[in-house]
């Protein structure tokens, strides 16, 4: 058997936890390859509205086995928020949740760090959600971090300490008031504190060497849904630098975060609105200004599942989605909030960038806004309620000539249409 993968293909938030959901139960195992409590997958269903940080989005499903794989980083005070949310809905995650020993730990001075460093920048801040994830992968790239498995060993507060003196100690170089400043509305000693008694809960989740797991998975015929966070324009090395999360939110992180062979990768499912948002800082080719870009935002609820920071807001751009499909090997597209852009007219589409008076339909590898300007075709709009629909069959003949001209131009079809946030208003093509 393959790895499925399921990612987004702009700067995150495309819904891609919502897909994962509805795809889960044709999967055995559902695992969540990147990223840490950065993320939010905000899942839907029988009017109840669940965000996950770090748990996978198969977890609602409570036959299906989910893994939380070697390339993701967890907080044990942020996961077990999580946790606690899920059993107050009757939703018991210790029996179908897995842990890679090999996953790194975020401690309270990385959130620190994050500051520290945040605010250094000054105005040239990235935008950080703050939750220690870039200070994390430092450490893990600098071979000095801690990982899940070591909860156990019998040094690992000798461990902690060390690490939290060199954290402390870089805090004090940048002159970073850090005793007044608060985590998540706690004081570091408090916080600490109750970081210490999630690692304690933590003890009792099944830690697995994870690799060996979904391999074993793989060659018993078992099958295997790999999840990404974030999106492929904040990938490290090609997204949009440096304005970016500190991992490989692309499909090749699927092969150095779970432990899996290029060999063993299958469909890959490619998450995209049907217009483009960002949040924080950073370059934004075809970000709106003006009514029609705070319509999006407002019909659209765009505001950050994790730090709940308005959204920024513009039309669909097809060379940063054409390069992503490429980055990827997407062959299969899912669109998702087409029911957003209902009553815009005239719906406009990026297709090319002018770069220094020239053409192009390539993705640069400076996108500043002073040096490329987007090219619009403008596509007629529908004013139809398309959250009401359940084919694709009633879709007005606007949106499906919309939605071939996507098709056309990327050389891969849309499988799928989400007209609202719940499983339900999900459309199969």
């Amino acid at each position: 058997m393959n790895v499925d993968v399921i990612l987004g293909l702009q700067w995150g938030d495309e819904g891609k936890g919502k897909i994962v959901d509805v795809l889960t139960p044709r999967y055995d195992v559902i695992a969540r390859f990147q990223g840490g409590p950065n993320a939010g997958h905000t899942i839907e269903f029988d009017h109840r509205k669940f965000v996950l940080h770090t748990i996978p989005s198969g977890i609602f499903h409570a036959e299906k086995t989910n893994v939380i794989g070697n390339g993701v980083i967890i907080d044990p005070f942020i996961f077990f928020q999580e946790v606690d949310n899920l059993l107050e809905a009757g939703i018991h995650p210790e029996k179908n949740l897995l842990i890679s020993r090999r996953s790194h730990m975020i401690l309270p001075t990385h959130r620190l760090l994050d500051a520290a460093y945040e605010a250094q920048k000054g105005d040239a801040r990235i935008g950080s959600t703050l939750k220690g994830i870039g200070p994390t992968y430092t450490d893990k790239y600098a071979r000095t971090g801690l990982r899940t498995g070591a909860i156990h060993d019998h040094d690992f507060r000798m461990k902690y300490d060390q690490l939290k003196e060199t954290h402390l100690d870089i805090i004090r170089g940048l002159h970073f008031d850090y005793a007044s400043q608060l985590i998540d509305g706690l004081s570091f000693e408090d916080y600490e504190s109750a970081w210490f008694r999630a690692v304690e809960r933590l003890k009792g989740f099944q830690l697995i060497d994870s690799e060996f797991y979904l391999n074993r998975c793989l060659d018993s015929g078992k099958s295997v849904l790999a999840e990404g966070a974030q999106g492929s324009m904040l990938d490290v090395d090609f997204g949009s630098y440096p304005f970016v999360t500190s991992s490989n939110t692309i499909t090749a992180g699927v092969c150095s975060g779970l432990g899996v062979s290029p060999h063993r990768i299958g469909t890959v499912f490619g998450v995209f609105k049907a217009y483009c948002t960002r949040v924080g800082s950073g370059p934004f080719p075809t970000e709106l200004h003006d009514a029609t870009g705070e319509l999006m935002r407002k019909s659209g609820h765009e505001f950050g599942a994790t730090t709940g920071r308005p959204r920024r807001c513009g039309w669909l751009d097809i060379p940063a989605l054409k390069y992503a499909i490429m980055l990827n090997g997407v062959n299969s597209l899912i669109m998702m909030k087409a029911d957003v852009l209902t009553s815009i007219d005239p719906v406009n589409i990026c297709t090319q960038y002018e770069v220094e008076g020239k053409r192009t339909e390539e993705l640069p590898w400076d996108l500043s806004p002073e040096k490329l300007v987007p090219v619009y075709t403008p596509m007629k709009g529908w004013s139809s309620d398309l959250s009401k629909m359940t084919a694709a069959e009633n879709f007005p003949s606007e949106i499906n000539e919309y939605i071939r001209f996507i098709e056309k131009v990327t050389g891969v079809p849309v499988t799928m249409v989400s007209v609202g946030p719940d499983r339900e208003q999900t459309i199969s093509r």
